[in-house]
């Protein structure tokens, strides 16, 4: 019980810290006015949410002011994790992502058995741009990108693409868990703590005590109670915030499209839709870390978690996320300018990209729809203190392209 003992005491210790946290928490989301010290030109303090106007698409806009968006339904709601990185997970990802044979370990065998190379066979999945990676070189990939290891504990950072859970056949994170625990050497099973969405990138939070787990959990359901954001993204953006800074609050919920289900949000949900818990109020708090050609670095920090929140919230923003071929579709353009769309008539699509962006990413129409969803989970605060993941390559080479600054504040 080592493992139940650690996460007795990280509890403990954020006892004092936690309560001084939810007062920043509360802090920050008082309305700022003035100039942003990034250079980025715009009102700081903005709020951005749904159903504050009486009719329509209502804005109002201005220094340390709310901006209303009055729209049709929707619903949803992100995760959050964080991670610190190692050069040698990096490599590691550096040369898979790009397509070259990893070497790590000269070769030897992943320990994949050949239960699951069956059962899996057929669930190649791709790391950013590269080429297909099949279970043994998926399990190579995570070992290394192991970025935190204490007691219980285990932190690793996951490429995109990769599902925690996944379809029968498919190979996911849950499929791979218990050939990583025998190249760890771990002696328990590993639960999923926090994880980000299939396509999103970053930090992985596991454990091997049912305890710890359990008090985790509980640890992160009662910041968010206290107003504390113990999670932090960075996205890249089709498009650019018109504030620096704001709060994006709207109601969100799954709707049917036809054979599939989506997350869209809601005008003005009732009191009777929360309560039967078929809307869900939701809230990001975001940061523009910095702007070039059209596009932007942004940090998010989810307060409430539902699926899909993030890249909602940011078609809300209508900034999509670079690699949204879910979303993006409900912001349309006309001669220039970004609107919202209703869900209805915007069919998912692969996501649509001028010439001159597709060009400053080195990229053909054809190739566009292996864009991954540049979307990463940063940064997870926990008891002990915070994980920060490394940025995936393929994330990387995007900002170098677009010209937004490489690295983040803590």
């Amino acid at each position: 019980m080592a493992g139940g003992g650690t996460a007795g005491r990280m509890l403990a210790r954020a006892a004092g810290s936690a309560g001084r946290g939810g007062a920043r928490g509360r802090g920050a989301r008082e309305c700022r006015g003035g100039a942003c010290a990034r250079g980025y030109g715009g009102a700081r303090g903005t709020r951005v949410y749904m159903g504050c106007t009486p009719r329509g698409y209502g804005v109002r806009a201005g220094v340390g002011t709310h901006v209303g968006l009055h729209m049709r339904e929707h619903r949803g709601v992100g995760r959050s994790t964080g991670g610190a990185g190692t050069g040698a997970g990096v490599h590691t990802w550096v040369q898979s992502g790009c397509g070259c044979k990893d070497t790590r370990g000269g070769g030897r065998a992943v320990g994949v058995g050949p239960d699951l190379r069956t059962r899996v066979g057929r669930g190649a999945r791709r790391v950013g741009w590269g080429r297909p990676l099949g279970p043994e070189e998926t399990l190579g990939l995570l070992e290394a990108s192991v970025v935190h290891r204490e007691g219980a504990l285990l932190a690793l950072s996951k490429p995109p693409g990769l599902p925690v859970l996944g379809h029968p056949g498919e190979l996911s994170l849950a499929a791979l868990l218990p050939a990583l625990r025998r190249r760890l050497g771990l002696p328990a099973e590993l639960h999923v703590v926090k994880a980000p969405a299939r396509e999103c990138s970053g930090l992985v939070l596991l454990s091997g005590c049912h305890r710890a787990t359990e008090q985790l959990q509980r640890f992160f359901t009662n910041a968010r109670r206290r107003g504390q954001y113990p999670t932090t993204y960075h996205a890249i953006t089709v498009g650019v915030p018109a504030e620096a800074e704001g709060e994006i609050c709207a109601g969100l919920r799954w709707q049917q499209q036809g054979d599939a289900a989506a997350v869209v949000p809601v005008t003005s949900p009732g009191r009777r839709s929360l309560a039967r818990k078929e809307v869900k109020r939701t809230l990001t708090r975001y940061r523009v870390l910095g702007a070039a050609g059209g596009c932007a670095l942004l940090q998010l920090q989810p307060r409430t978690a539902f699926p899909e929140q993030l890249p909602v919230h940011l078609t809300l923003l209508l900034c999509p996320a670079l690699g949204d071929h879910k979303h993006s579709s409900r912001v349309g353009r006309v001669l220039g300018v970004p609107f919202l769309l209703p869900p209805e008539a915007a069919p998912t699509r692969t996501q649509v990209l001028d010439e001159e962006l597709l060009c400053r990413l080195g990229l053909s129409p054809q190739q566009l729809r292996r864009l991954p969803l540049h979307l990463h989970l940063q940064r997870l605060v926990l008891p002990q203190g915070p994980l920060c993941a490394p940025l995936p390559p393929p994330f990387l080479r995007t900002l170098q392209r677009l010209g937004l600054p490489g690295h983040w504040e803590p």
